[in-house]
C-alpha cells in the first residue's frame, strides 16, 4: 500500500488478521461481529482513512460519464457563466454535469462532496467556498487518486490541476490605471482574509502603490465578507476617514455595486470625488451610472480548460497537476476617467 493508493477491506483484513468478509461485515455494523472486532476494524478504518469507494465500483462496471461541479453561488455571474462553459464543453466530450453550491459554506462543500461521490460522479470540478480553510476533503479526494480541477478561487496545498487568473498582475494593472488618473490616496476594498485571491489582489494593490512611490497604509484596507450590508458598512466606512481615498479598487462587481450604491446614498460622487475600479466586469457593469470599470477575465475559455484538464485526468492513470493561468484586460469606463479630477 503506497501513499496515494487507496486503502481496501483486504488491506484492513491482512493488518488485523481478519477475513475480508469479517471486515466487510463489521464496517456495515452487521449484529454477529463480536464487539471488540468491529472496534478494532472501525479504529483502523479511520486511522487509514478508509472509504468505500463506490466510484471505482462503478466504473469497473459501466462509465457513468457525469461531472460533479461545486461552486460558490450561482447568484454571481461569474460563477454562473463558467459552468454555462463547463456544460457546453462537458457535452461535447460526451459527460453530463450535476451541479451543487456550496452558499460560501465550508461544511455544505463537504456535504455535497459526498453527496456527489454517492451519485458516483467520475471527477469534480471546484471552486472552494469563502468559509474554506481545512483543505482535507479536496485531498482525500486526490489521494483517492479521483480527478479534481479547481478554478478561480483555490488555495495553496491542494496538488492538483487549476486554472485561475493572475490576480497579482490584474490588480497592479488596475491599481495602476487610477494612479494614472490621478488618485494618490487609495483605498481597497478586499474580501475575506483568508480568500487567496483577494490577498493575491491585495498584494498587486500594494506592489502598485510601490511602485509609483505612494505610501501603504493599513487604514485604507477593508474587508468585507460579500453580503450587501457589511460591503456598504465597510465602503462608508472608509469615506468617513480623516482623509478618505480618491481611488477605491474593489475585489469583485458585487462589491463594487454595494459600494456604488452606498456612497451615492451619501452624496460622494464618482468619480469626481472617488474613482471605482473592479473585477470580473459582469454585463451590468455597462448599464450603472456612471458605468463601471472592471476587470475581464476569458469565462468562455475558463470552463473549456477546466473540462479539458479534467478529461486529460480521466483519460490518463498518470496525469501530472498543471496550471492554466488565463490573461485578463481592464475595461476602462466612466467610474475611473479622470473628467473632474487633476492629475497630479
Amino acid at each position: 500500500m503506497t501513499k496515494n493508493t487507496p486503502v481496501t477491506i483486504k488491506d484492513i483484513a491482512h493488518a488485523l488478521n481478519l477475513s475480508a468478509s469479517t471486515v466487510s461485515r463489521a464496517l456495515r455494523g452487521m449484529p454477529e461481529i463480536h464487539p471488540e472486532t468491529r472496534q478494532a476494524v472501525l479504529q483502523l478504518a479511520q486511522e487509514w482513512d478508509y472509504q468505500p469507494n463506490q466510484l471505482a465500483k462503478n466504473l469497473v462496471k459501466s462509465r457513468t460519464r457525469t461531472i460533479g461541479v461545486i461552486l460558490p453561488t450561482l447568484s454571481y455571474y461569474f460563477f454562473s457563466s463558467v459552468l454555462n462553459s463547463i456544460e457546453e464543453a462537458a457535452m461535447q466530450a460526451g459527460y453530463s454535469v450535476v451541479v451543487c453550491q456550496t452558499n460560501e459554506s465550508y461544511l455544505r462543500e463537504v456535504a455535497q462532496i459526498q453527496n456527489l461521490l454517492n451519485s458516483q460522479v467520475e471527477g469534480f470540478i471546484i471552486s472552494l467556498a469563502r468559509d474554506t480553510q481545512d483543505l482535507d476533503h479536496i485531498n482525500r479526494l486526490i489521494r483517492k487518486q479521483i480527478p479534481v480541477v479547481i478554478f478561480d478561487r483555490y488555495a495553496e496545498g491542494i496538488e492538483t490541476s487549476k486554472v485561475i487568473v493572475d490576480n497579482k498582475l490584474a490588480a497592479f494593472k488596475a491599481t495602476e490605471h487610477l494612479i494614472e488618473n490621478g488618485c494618490r490616496r487609495l483605498g481597497c476594498l478586499a474580501g475575506p482574509p483568508n480568500l487567496l485571491i483577494s490577498n493575491q489582489r491585495l498584494e498587486g494593490f500594494k506592489e502598485a502603490l510601490q511602485q509609483y512611490d505612494l505610501p501603504f497604509k493599513e487604514r485604507y484596507i477593508f474587508h468585507s465578507d460579500f453580503t450587501q450590508e457589511n460591503i456598504m458598512m465597510q465602503a462608508l466606512s472608509m469615506m468617513s476617514l480623516p482623509e478618505p481615498p480618491d481611488g477605491i479598487l474593489t475585489m469583485s462587481d458585487r462589491i463594487a455595486f454595494s459600494t456604488m450604491y452606498a456612497l451615492k446614498q451619501r452624496g460622494i460622487r464618482i468619480p469626481e470625488d472617488v474613482a471605482v475600479v473592479s473585477f470580473n466586469n459582469e454585463p451590468t457593469c455597462v448599464y450603472l451610472s456612471p458605468s463601471l470599470t472592471s476587470v475581464n477575465q476569458s469565462i468562455q475559455e475558463m470552463g473549456s480548460q477546466v473540462v479539458r484538464l479534467l478529461l486529460k485526468q480521466l483519460e490518463s492513470e498518470h496525469s501530472v497537476p498543471e496550471t492554466v493561468t488565463l490573461s485578463t484586460q481592464l475595461m476602462v469606463r466612466e467610474s475611473s476617467m479622470p473628467s473632474k479630477k487633476k492629475v497630479s
